[in-house]
């Protein structure tokens, strides 16, 4: 076997070890920030932790928006906010059924469907798609400074912390916390890099490697970090961790993107946009019910995504 396989290999599993042991204390570390700023689980893994971990998805949309590779970067926030809801979410309640709440429901789960219609409604407006459609710099400012609104909103009504957590942050704590986010951030990144050389080598196209590898590696963060809390007990984080990467990709990133870039929008785009509308409705249906999120709708979230992935392969 040719040794840069057997090097790309190597890396790839380090690169599984980082992001498990970046999540870990990453999560850990949260948990203690959260107290002693007072601030719940859910709302640090709404902002700090989310925010943190959609630095993948930040930085492939923003380098595709810079270069005029608008499809690209609309794509990437769309395709990695269908993940997260479907492979990411759906595995992790399969692993462990995660607890919910009402607040996470009215509050965040809501924000996020309307952010996902009103974004619907800026590109396509009532009729579909037609070739006149297109996304402003007004609309990307627009959605830009609802993230501001919304960030800001969560930290003056905070929340209290669910419980009372036996150590307050330390400045181990934020050290943890910055190497943690590192790690899982570097090793989605090396993970992406080379598993793509190792599918190459057997013979992997890279329209497939863009569509598996790439994807799943840009959303590894999320994942890694969304298990492991789940894992500790830590449902706010788990889901917050999610739903606010998916707020902070459709605000932020894809606001910043188009404040870039303003693009006309293609065909191709409205199909995607349109099936997050309803995974996004169709998890807060799932949120609510029971206020978990059981093994058996994780299944249907995961599955709704694998028939995606078989459209994609076959269409």
């Amino acid at each position: 076997m040719n040794i840069n396989i057997l090097i790309d290999i190597t890396i790839v599993i380090a690169s599984i070890i980082m992001l498990w042991k970046g999540a870990d204390w990453l999560v850990d570390s949260a948990a203690e920030i959260a107290h002693t700023f007072k601030v719940s689980d859910l709302i640090i893994g709404l902002t700090v932790v989310a925010f943190g971990t959609s630095a993948p998805e930040f930085a492939v949309t923003i380098s595709a928006a810079a270069t005029g590779q608008t499809d690209i970067s609309i794509g990437n926030v769309i395709g990695s906010n269908i993940f997260n809801l479907g492979f990411i979410l759906g595995g992790t309640a399969i692993i462990r059924p995660i607890v919910t709440s009402k607040k996470m429901f009215e509050r965040d789960g809501l924000f996020l469907l309307m952010t996902t219609a009103l974004i619907f409604f800026l590109f396509f407006g009532l009729d579909g798609w037609t070739p006149n459609d297109s996304f402003s710099q007004y609309e990307g400012l627009l959605l830009f400074s609802l993230l501001i609104g919304y960030v800001l909103f969560l930290f003056i009504k905070k929340d209290p912390p669910e419980e009372i957590h036996p150590a307050s942050a330390t400045t181990k704590s934020y050290l943890y916390f910055f190497v943690g986010l590192v790690m899982i951030v570097l090793g989605g990144h090396l993970m992406v890099k080379h598993a793509s050389n190792v599918a190459r080598f057997m013979g992997v196209s890279d329209w497939v490697i863009a569509v598996t590898i790439v994807a799943a590696g840009t959303s590894a963060p999320e994942f890694a970090t969304s298990v492991t809390a789940a894992i500790k007990g830590r449902h706010g984080i788990a889901v917050g961790n999610l739903i606010g990467s998916d707020l902070f990709n459709l605000l932020g990133v894809l606001g910043l993107a188009g404040m870039i870039n303003p693009t006309d929008l293609s065909s191709d785009i409205f199909g995607s946009v349109f099936l997050l509308v309803l995974m996004v409705g169709l998890t807060l249906f799932m949120i609510r019910t029971n206020w978990s999120i059981s093994r058996t709708e994780g299944a249907i979230l995961v599955t709704i995504n694998l028939i995606r992935w078989y459209v994609d392969f076959t269409g």
